[in-house]
Parts: structure tokens; sequence; C-alpha cells
């Protein structure tokens, strides 16, 4: 996808993009002539406001955004709102769980920085744009190459919350005129609202139509899949883990979007709030000692390796050398244990493929699984 574009000083830049702190939405939100506002039906980390002169307003956590098109009008109350301005184009995407949601809207030639190396993308259609030079490795989050970004007229930067540890980071973007947006969509407990970002992204790269299409595509696979779960008496029980070097095992906190994506699967996820001692903190996972682990698993009938922290495996045995005492299990000994693919993080726009594998996987229709393989 050739790409012509001119390389101009930090002060011409500067110039070309309007920047302002971050403001609360508390402290912001005076009447700015809201004219309706684009439909979210599960995402719960963000909402954007349509305004009557054309502008939108997009609210992430205590953060407000402008979206500004090009002849919209500025809307009133908004000096305290960083401004995204059409076209957002030359993105640098340093949450790598959006990447692929910029892909799916068909928006992907609106990214041209990444904080991910090639090697370490499991979308392989990312790793050819990046050997293919559209897209470029502009180091991680907490050490961008600003002269990069600059050289290549950055025009908004999608972080995830990681920032929060690198605040520095985040200030100097934002002074040299590039608009950072911290997007959430890890926080949302429903797969099918950590998908819904794809409509926040589809805005600013001018294909919400696209990104409303695929997602109601999505919905409405997830929601054949629901009904025929419904009418299935029998209900599985999952685990789903992994083993880091330390001898711990991460699993996922009872209610996130995997537990969730189990659940409208038709599988019941095995840990519950009462069987663990959960931490009072944002994050989705938690470390469990291998005894208080192994009292619950070893009985559940499906369990998941989950290969994005620790690395893929390819045979049982390589699974059952991080703990002998995995042959215990249950599902060990009826041959139910499956690993995901690299791509599963990754891969937000796949929320409905990895809901239907699951349910195939519980229902022993497993000839055609895309994010998971039985390990044997």
């Amino acid at each position: 996808m050739g790409r012509i574009r001119r390389i101009i000083s930090t002060a011409a830049l500067s110039l070309l993009l309007s920047f302002v702190s971050c403001g609360n939405k508390k402290d912001s939100s005076g009447d700015r002539g809201v004219a309706g506002h684009i439909d979210l039906e599960y995402a719960k980390q963000y909402s954007i406001d349509i305004c009557e002169g054309g502008a939108y307003i997009i609210h992430i956590a205590d953060d407000d955004y402008v979206y500004l098109p090009e002849n919209a009008e500025l809307p009133e109350n908004a000096e305290n709102m960083q401004i995204i301005r059409q076209p957002a184009d030359n993105i640098y995407v340093a949450a790598s769980s959006a990447m692929d949601l910029f892909y799916s809207t068909g928006s992907i030639g609106s990214v041209y920085f990444t904080s991910t190396k090639q090697s370490d993308w499991g979308l392989p259609y990312i790793r050819e744009l990046i050997d293919n030079g559209d897209i470029f490795y502009a180091g991680k989050y907490s050490a961008p190459d600003y002269e990069m970004l600059l050289e290549g007229e950055c025009g908004l930067a999608v972080e995830s919350t990681m920032i929060y540890h690198a605040p520095e980071i985040k200030e100097q973007l934002e002074a040299l005129g590039i608009p950072v947006i911290v997007e959430r969509s890890s926080y949302e407990t429903d797969p099918l609202g950590r998908m819904e970002w794809i409509k926040l992204y589809g805005l600013i790269t001018g294909h919400l139509k696209e990104a409303e299409d695929f997602f109601n595509e999505q919905n409405e696979r997830v929601k054949s899949v629901s009904e025929k779960t419904q009418a299935d008496p029998e209900t599985r029980t999952v685990a789903f883990f992994s083993i880091n070097p330390n001898g711990y095992v991460t699993i996922h906190k009872p209610g996130d979007y995997v537990c969730r994506m189990i659940e409208m699967a038709g599988g019941k996820y095995i840990f519950t709030p009462e069987s663990l001692d959960t931490e009072e903190n944002s994050l989705s996972t938690m470390n469990l000692q291998w005894e208080n682990f192994y009292e619950t698993a070893k009985n559940a009938d499906v369990i998941i390796y989950n290969s994005t922290i620790e690395g893929e495996l390819e045979t049982l045995d390589q699974l059952i050398s991080k703990n002998s005492l995995l042959t215990d299990f249950k599902a060990v000994q009826n041959g139910e244990v499956w690993c995901t693919g690299k791509n599963m993080f990754q891969q937000t726009s796949g929320a409905a493929d990895m809901i239907c594998d699951i349910n195939n996987i519980l229902t022993d229709s497993t000839e055609n699984t895309e994010y998971l393989r039985r390990l044997e």
C-alpha cells in the first residue's frame, strides 16, 4: 500500500496539531449541543456523544477527547480536551490488542507505527505489513522513538493503560502535538464489549459504517451459539490457565472476558469468587500456588492452556513437564487438554470465533477450531 509522506519539522508539526491537556469528564461536561450518541450494546469503558456542529466527544474513564471531522465546529467548553483531527493518520498503536480492530475495519492503512516488534506479533498479516515497510516499529510504549514519530507525521498515539506507569511519555507525546488515547478495552468484562471498541477506531479513521457492520455480524454469530447452548442441558467445567517458570499458575479472575467467553460457549468456568482469595486490583488475572490450583482444576472436564503468556506448546508431554501432578487431572486422563494459539489476545476481533471454538470442544465438534488445538 504505497504511501507518500512528507518529513516536516517538529515546530511545523506542533503548529498543525492542536494540543491541550486532558480534562476530567465531570468538570468539562457542560452544554456542548449534544445531538445524539453512537450506539454501544456491550462496551462500558467508553462512550461517544455526537455534537450538533458535527464534532464528537469521546469519553474514556475520566478523559474526554474531541474528534473533529473536516468542517465540523469545535464544541463549547472543549478547551480542556485533546483534539483528534480528521484524518487521524499515521497512527502509533502501542496497545497491541487494538491493532486487529483497525485491520478489521479496513483502516489498517491509517496505522504507520507499532510498539510491538515483528517477532512478537501473533498475527501473520501484521508481520507481513511490517516486513513490507507499511508499518514500522517505533519503540515500545515506554521508550518511543520521538524523532521517527515526528518525521512520520504521527497524528495519534493509541496507548494501553500501561502508559500510566510512564506518565512522562504520555506528557511528552502530547507536548509534541501528538494526541494520546488511553484505551481500556482490556477492562471490559464482556468479550463483545472488548470487540465493540472497533466502533471507536472506525470513527476516528472514517470507517464507522464498516466497523458497525463487522461488529453486528460477529454479534449475530455469538447470539446463534448462545441460543444453541441454552438448548443443551449439559454444562461442562473448564479451567483456563498458564504456568510460569516459578511454578505459579496464572488464571483469569471469575467474571472477566475470558470467563464470559466460556459461559457464552456453554461451559462453566471452574473457578468461582468463593474458591479464590481474589486481590482487590484492576488486573484481570491472578497467580495461584500450585496446591490451590490443583485442588479445584483437577476435576475440570476440559483444561485450556493459555499460550499467550508463556508460549505455545506442541505436545501434552510439554505441559506435563511443567508439573507431573497434571497426570492426576480428569481432563488429562480423558484427553480433553487444549492449547490456545499465540494470536488469541492480539486478535481482538476473533471473539466470536473463539466462542465457537470453545463451544466445539465442549460438544465434541472439533474438526475446525481456529484458536484452540488439542494437546496429545
